[in-house]
């Protein structure tokens, strides 16, 4: 149950960080008179919001090693495949969270890029 909740979160998260992104970069394309600073700025929240999506992925693991470690803990016998088996799947959440924030550094860098060059061209 926890490992499906905070794949929701992030795979929400991820949307957010997309939707953020390309609502400024479009801005950039469509303003006239806004401060490069201020435009960077704004994108950078976009890599805010991808650490953020890092750090739930994380969370995710560690609720579900609690989670397995209790079970553990009443269990008589547990097997070590099965143990390595329930460690694989709690690192699925932080390995999304990770990507997730990894495509934003990627996306952030592209954008930095676009809106230096945009800023550099001579305005008519």
């Amino acid at each position: 149950m926890g490992g499906t909740l905070f794949m929701s979160i992030l795979t929400i998260l991820f949307v957010v960080m997309i939707a953020w992104f390309l609502y400024h970069l479009i801005a950039v394309y469509n303003s006239r008179q806004v401060s490069p600073e201020i435009l960077l700025r704004r994108i950078g929240y976009g890599k805010s919001i991808g650490l953020f999506a890092m750090i739930t992925g994380i969370l995710g693991q560690l609720i579900g090693f609690y989670e397995a470690f209790s079970v553990i803990e009443h269990a008589v016998d547990i097997s070590p495949g099965m143990l390595y088996g329930g460690i694989k799947v709690s690192m699925i959440s932080t390995l999304y969270g990770i990507s997730i924030y990894l495509i934003s550094l990627m996306i952030w860098f592209l954008a930095s890029i676009i809106i230096e060059r945009k800023l550099d061209k001579p305005r008519v």
